[in-house]
């Protein structure tokens, strides 16, 4: 099973992040004399990936955690009031376009991380200072021994702007966890640098990133470098992060793993968001808004070219999907809808990223995970989708892989020649105005884009519809009156409580798609006719 304790504090802070970011400038104050450096020390990545594959070979030992007694003291409330002084971040002078500010340990975050400055070919750590920080008179974290170090960082807007002291667009926090804005300027779902044992049979793992190396950028166009070394009990490994920030934030990720011990299910590429409740489910769920979450589907493009989308859910257990493909050309965990009349929230759900994995270069045999693991609340991160490779991943194994991030609004490679996925609602079987039978339950699916545009109002496209189980009928395809949109639906009649896998998508005279092909898992328990 998960460890969701994790995924929840992750979250937690996470709203602590943002909080953070729309704070006011600090008061005018006597500022600390800058950061204290250690020695230079040459670094490369070559020399980063020799430490990860040497580390793999030794035993492993737990990060460092200074005076647990008093870090665990250090609860959301009271990590919300200490905050990094940016007249102190790395890069606030200099040829630095993007300052970094760093994380104060805490309750959800104990682990010291290394910080260090990266310039021309020579790494010095960053020693902590709690002078660094604005934190209360009485506040507890100042009891924390010198040496405490570090729980993360992130990268300030950068200096040609007047808000960079106040507004941040990437973070590195908890385990091995980061995220980004996308488009819209607000943060949401997370990456992972790795996944271990995701809903396996023995526990999840959760590696960490023990040191980060942070170079600047030249201007605000050029990437900011930063390379870090992770660690845990069954993989080590080193990576390098080349991050630029645009109309959202796009990172390339190189990394170099090393395996201490076999591992069930190796998770690479991994994404981490939220899902309680949408348009399909929301009749079932106790609360006051319309919908609630980070993403609402995942998208798949595969390595033959077909276009995939699966609407996420809420299930009553964890439920695992497999999607096998061969080199795959990307996938993602997606926001599409848009609207903010769909959530009427004033954290913006409409606003938050989506991101996109671009595998660069042949990843091989494997598969898309997607797990979806139950939850009651928008606290609880209980979406996570992710790579596995085919070929089971042994001790001593060592695997280099390359991909793009993209977080963005919409996903960066949409397909111009068929519609997208925009809705899945669910109801009662039937046609209007006649007694509804028993036991039949209605799906509509909503498309909207280029490919249907063109179709004459008396043309219907093909409704092309499979399910592993149960009886279809009442299927038809028409174009929703007063927008751009089409719309299939169809009946479904499936006795008992297994889940049917439901597969459709349009398609023209000559069996051409028309749009992405939609799934859907239905599990009768959850989603009856009401």
């Amino acid at each position: 099973m998960p460890a969701p304790l994790s995924r929840r504090a992750t979250l937690r802070l996470a709203a602590a992040m943002a909080a953070a970011s729309a704070l006011p400038p600090l008061p005018a104050q006597a500022a600390p004399s800058g950061l204290r450096l250690g020695p230079a020390r040459p670094f490369s990545f070559k020399r980063l990936i020799a430490r990860a594959e040497a580390l793999a070979k030794a035993d492993y030992r737990l990060p460092h955690r200074p005076a647990p007694e008093v870090v665990e003291e250090i609860d959301y409330e009271t990590h919300g009031k200490i905050r990094f002084d940016p007249r102190v971040a790395l890069f606030a002078e200099g040829p630095g376009a993007y300052p970094a500010t760093f994380f104060h340990l805490g309750r959800y975050f104990p682990s010291s991380v290394k910080m260090h400055a990266l310039e021309r070919g020579f790494s010095r750590e960053i020693a902590y200072d709690p002078a660094y920080f604005e934190m209360p008179e009485g506040s507890v974290a100042r009891s924390l021994p010198r040496d405490s170090g570090f729980a993360g960082f992130r990268l300030q807007e950068a200096r040609n702007r007047r808000d960079w002291p106040t507004q941040d667009w990437i973070a590195f926090l908890g385990a091995s966890y980061f995220r980004a804005i996308g488009a819209l300027g607000q943060y949401g779902l997370s990456a992972r640098g790795i996944a271990i044992d995701v809903a396996a049979q023995g526990p999840e793992e959760f590696p960490n990133f023990t040191e980060f190396h942070i170079a600047s950028a030249a201007d605000p166009d050029a990437p900011v470098n930063v390379f870090a070394l992770l660690d845990g009990p069954s993989i080590t490994g080193a990576y390098h992060f080349a991050i630029r920030r645009g109309a959202g934030v796009v990172m390339e990720v190189e990394t170099v793993l090393f395996l201490r011990r076999a591992v069930e299910r190796l998770g690479l590429a991994p994404l981490t968001s939220m899902f309680w409740f949408g348009e399909a489910n929301r009749r079932y769920q106790q609360d006051w808004r319309p919908e609630v979450h980070d993403s609402d589907g995942l998208a798949l493009w595969t390595g033959g070219g077909e276009r995939l989308w699966r609407p996420l859910n809420n299930p009553e257990r964890v439920v695992t999907s497999s999607f096998l493909d061969e080199n795959p050309r990307g996938f993602g965990l997606l926001q599409r809808d848009r609207n903010f009349e769909h959530f009427l929230d004033g954290v913006h759900y409409e606003r938050r990223p989506s991101l996109w994995v671009e595998p660069l270069g042949p990843w091989g045999p494997g598969a898309v995970l997607l797990v979806e693991i139950p939850t009651d609340d928008e606290i609880h991160d209980n979406i996570v989708a992710f790579w596995v490779p085919r070929e089971p991943a042994k001790a001593g194994d060592r695997l280099g892989l390359s991909y793009r991030l993209h977080w963005l609004a919409e996903e960066p490679y949409p397909a111009e020649t068929i519609a997208q996925v925009v809705a899945t609602r669910i109801g009662r079987g039937g046609e209007p105005g006649k007694p509804r039978p028993q036991g039949l339950t209605k799906f509509v699916v909503e498309f909207a884009g280029n490919a249907l545009e063109g179709i004459a109002h008396d043309a219907k496209p093909e409704v092309n519809l499979t399910a592993s189980r149960g009886a279809l009928s009442y299927i038809f395809a028409e174009r929703i009156p007063d927008s751009r949109r089409w719309r299939a639906q169809f009946d479904l009649e499936a006795p008992g409580r297994d889940p049917v896998e439901l597969r459709l998508y349009l398609a023209d005279g000559d069996g051409k798609p028309l749009t992405e092909t939609w799934l859907y898992q239905h599990r009768p328990e959850a989603d009856p006719p009401a």
